[in-house]
Formats: structure tokens, sequence, C-alpha cells
């Protein structure tokens, strides 16, 4: 087991900023200047499109640029801001034939936003992040995912000064893809390490 327990975690009262924008957001949809649709439609976009998809051109580039990905293993903070995204301080985490990694916050939600979107639900909740750390296995078995015995399990503990992101193996039969393409392949759910990528023949 890795990571930080115990150390520099959000105690995570709700913010004023949160407080005002959800007070705002309540007076603009009753004044009937936006909707519920709107809102939810807006938080679908950075959740699935701009989130994810940052990360993952960071993963392709890694992929693709063998001098890139030895960069983002070493100083991840400053590999992600060649390719324009900043943010908070990152490690980013290699998985191998041998080795699986994932990504939890213990306390609160502490969780690399600007690259793989806003938290999912379930990583917030209680149970996986009291679960994660206690029986890996079982909650990535939950998520589909069965790994050997013989692979280690490795989990990262996120906190407000330390952000994990997992650089997911590339899957075999993508040799001839496209850095663009490979990024199409990349879901959030592999940056957090609770799912592989797939081929392009075993996607859908």
């Amino acid at each position: 087991m890795s990571g930080n327990h115990g150390s520099g975690h959000h105690s995570h009262p709700e913010s004023s900023a949160s407080v005002r924008a959800r007070a705002l957001e309540s007076l603009l949809i009753e004044k009937g200047l936006t909707s519920s649709d709107v809102v939810d439609k807006v938080i679908s976009v950075y959740e699935d499109d701009i989130g994810p998809r940052n990360g993952a051109r960071v993963i392709a580039r890694a992929w693709v640029d063998p001098a890139y990905k030895q960069r983002l293993l070493a100083d991840a903070s400053s590999a992600v801001e060649e390719l324009g995204f900043g943010g908070a301080l990152l490690a980013v985490v290699e998985n191998t034939p041998m080795v699986h990694n994932m990504v939890v916050c213990t306390l609160c939600s502490c969780y690399p936003s600007q690259l793989i979107g806003l938290p999912p639900t379930w990583y917030k909740s209680f149970a996986y992040r009291s679960r994660a750390v206690i029986e890996p296995r079982a909650v990535l078995r939950e998520f589909g995912l069965e790994l050997p015995d013989d692979v280690e399990v490795r989990v990262w503990d996120s906190s407000s000064e330390l952000r994990y992101m997992v650089l997911p193996e590339r899957p075999a039969g993508t040799e001839h893809l496209s850095e663009d393409e490979l990024v199409d392949l990349i879901s959030r759910d592999s940056m957090i390490g609770v799912a592989k990528v797939q081929a392009p023949a075993a996607v859908g």
C-alpha cells in the first residue's frame, strides 16, 4: 500500500464559493433564466469531454513519445504544463503487466480535475474511499476488472498537496493508431485505475 494517508487533506466543508454558486444556480432557475437540464448539460461536458480529454492527451503523448513519458513519470506537473495543462502538484504512476495502480482520496475527493474532469460520485463516496485501501482487488472486481494474483496492486492516496493520475497500459494492437486516435480510447476510469484501456476491437 502506498500513499500519504493522514496528511494534507481537506476536511471538506462546503466552501463559501460553492454555497454562492448553488444559491446563484437556484436563483437563475427560479427566475426562468436557465434550467436544471442546462446546468446538467454543462456539468456533463466537463465530466465527459473537457476534463478526461486533457488527461487522455497526456496519456496518448506518453504512449507515442518515450522521452515525454520519462519526463511525465519523473516530474508530472512540468510535463503536463508542456501540453498547456496546469493545476495542482501532480504525480503519474505507470501500470505495467505486473503492477496495477489505482487512485483514491481517503478523506475527501482530491483529484486532478483539470486533467480528468469532475470526480464521479462513486469516487467521493465513503464506500470507495474506505474500501479501496482495505480491499482494492474486491473494489476493482466490482468495476469489472479482475486482476491475476501475481499482479501487484498499489493504491495511491491523493491529497490537496499532491494529486495522482494513472498512466494505463497501451493496449496491444494499437501500434497503427495516431496520437489523436489513441486519445479517443482513453477513459477517465482508466486514469483513476479502476479500468483498463481497451483496444478498438473490444470497444463497444
